[in-house]
């Protein structure tokens, strides 16, 4: 073996490192093979000691979050959370584009145990059902959408008036229902009233007053029905068709029906106001959605302003003009001043 000598600078002579720079080259290869090794080896291990770590970490954080569940299409027995025994009906053929505002404002009113029925034509359900708020309702069995088949009809008053009299609409689709609040496009509930619809549930019929004498307060606009005595007095009695309106056919016939309680203007409390001003009531019916508006009503200013003051939701139902708005001389009861 030659050993390969190297001659420093003061004159001596010294062994070159060649041999050992080449093993200590291969001594940190190979010491960088079993560090790469163990490592690989212990990989596997320190991440999962990572993951258990972070895992356990996350669920104790997620523990202290309270528990959330969104369900936008609920699975409601509606039997169990409504009272199929009290139904609010809305019946209307014309898409009114108030329909669904009002329906909405309607079942936030109304104790929550009452389901609605909307029954209409095509255009008109259809209209409503365009409505995500509605599409809940229905699904969640607050409110039916209905077309009914022939022979009923919705198309005109007189449609309406032969089927709100005839005994074979309330078997077949009213069957299980014991109070009836029927309400129209042109009517609305206010807020603001310190009765709710079953403080009403004793009377066989309330609506509105004619005056603030009459025995009969039963304008069909807004009015509460007992199902079983409508059912009592078809029982005996049928309308003529093309005659009389509805609520004036049930009203000659209920107020003398013995046994029945019916609302009258006489008393203290009224169910809704249309023809006659009464302070406070639960509702207001305006004919025609304000197209005919009743002077005892409507006429005196400071009457328009206790009724938006008390329930300013009849601009919901009302074509609005502002009192700004009156013509230049004009004393805000119609009349042009000279």
């Amino acid at each position: 073996m030659t050993v390969a000598m190297a001659t420093t600078p003061n004159g001596s002579k010294a062994l070159s490192n060649g041999v050992f720079a080449t093993n200590r080259t291969r001594i940190v290869l190979v010491i960088a093979l079993v560090a790469t090794w163990l490592f690989a080896g212990l990989l596997p291990s320190y991440k999962q000691t990572v993951k258990n770590l972070t895992q356990k970490k996350y669920n104790e954080a997620i523990g202290h979050f309270p528990a959330l569940k969104v369900d936008w299409h609920p699975r409601v027995d509606s039997e169990v959370q409504f009272n199929s025994s009290k139904v609010a009906l809305l019946i209307e053929g014309r898409p009114i584009p108030h329909l669904v505002p009002q329906l909405l404002h309607m079942i936030s009113i109304l104790p929550p145990d009452w389901r609605f029925k909307f029954i209409g034509t095509n255009k008109s359900v259809m209209s409503v059902s365009r409505s995500f708020a509605t599409q809940h309702q229905a699904l969640n069995g607050k409110l039916d959408l209905v077309v009914l088949p022939k022979p009923w009809a919705v198309d005109s008053k007189e449609d309406v008036y032969r089927m709100l009299t005839d005994l074979r609409f309330y078997n077949d689709h009213l069957s299980e229902v014991e109070w009836m609040l029927k309400f129209e496009s042109d009517s609305i509930m206010c807020a603001n009233s310190g009765e709710t619809l079953d403080d009403w549930l004793h009377y066989d019929w309330a609506g509105a007053s004619r005056s603030k004498n009459d025995n009969f307060a039963g304008n069909g606009g807004l009015s509460l029905r007992r199902i079983s005595t409508v059912k009592r007095i078809l029982g005996f009695q049928s309308r003529y068709n093309d005659t009389e309106p509805e609520d004036e056919w049930f009203g000659k016939r209920i107020t003398v029906l013995p046994g029945a309680k019916v609302a009258s203007g006489t008393e203290e409390n009224h169910f809704s106001v249309e023809d006659t001003w009464f302070e406070k009531p639960i509702g207001y019916h305006i004919r025609d959605m304000g197209k005919t508006l009743a002077d005892d009503v409507w006429k005196s200013p400071e009457k328009r302003k206790a009724n938006f003051d008390y329930c300013p939701e009849l601009a919901m139902i009302m074509p609005m003009k502002l009192e700004r708005e009156r013509c230049e001389g004009e004393d805000k009861e119609g009349n042009i001043l000279l």
